[in-house]
């Protein structure tokens, strides 16, 4: 079984590359944004079908087990599961699932309301406790003060911002003001929108 591949980015397709190592070109599925003809290093996910063997392919170790977690719910499949991890990062992802956002999963191509609800039942738990700490090392975010965060999104986009534009400065700030309550969290989050521009 393969389980990390270093090679050269040979191809880059439609949702996959040719890594080639050592001369043997590998297709790897994958999400992440990779440039032509770099080095570079990825976590392989062997995915064995009747009529097909696909590797996945992801840059760090958190991905994969989030890959894993995501195609272990029901009805969710390796495409799905990488249109989601390309669409929202990893720390977005983990908090929209702890806090039950199934608006922000739904903004992935391929997943409804009642998809993303399902993969919040399903996965709030494992995201919950222990787990979470598979996925710090990559951000050092947590989901302390959690609370506010949907009420936060809600009001930004009455105002007219998109949800995905905004959810990673909203977790940031109710991440730094775990204390702050929705009415102290807007100014803070417009004026770091208007600083953003």
């Amino acid at each position: 079984m393969i389980g990390k591949l270093q090679g050269i980015v040979n191809y880059i397709g439609d949702g996959f590359v040719i890594l080639m190592v050592n001369g043997v070109g590998y297709k790897v599925y994958t999400a992440e944004y990779l440039t032509h003809k770099s080095t570079v290093e990825l976590w392989i996910e062997t995915v064995v079908r009747e009529d097909s063997i696909r590797l996945f392919g992801f840059t760090t170790l958190n991905g994969q087990n989030l890959f894993n977690m995501l195609t272990a719910v029901s009805g969710v499949g390796p495409k799905v599961a990488l249109a989601i991890l390309g669409t929202i990062n990893s720390d977005t992802l983990m908090s929209a699932i702890a806090t039950g956002d199934a608006k922000t999963i739904a903004t992935a191509p391929g997943v409804g309301k009642k998809m993303a609800e399902k993969i919040i039942v399903e996965l709030k738990n494992k995201v919950g406790g222990v787990s979470v700490s598979l996925f710090a090392s990559d951000s050092g975010v947590s989901n302390a003060g959690g609370a506010a965060l949907p009420d936060l999104l809600m009001a930004l986009e009455a105002l007219g911002y998109r949800r995905l534009d905004i959810i990673e400065m909203a977790q940031k700030l109710v991440n730094q003001n775990p204390t702050a309550d929705v009415s102290k969290l807007i100014p803070m989050a417009l004026k770091e929108i208007s600083s953003g521009k």
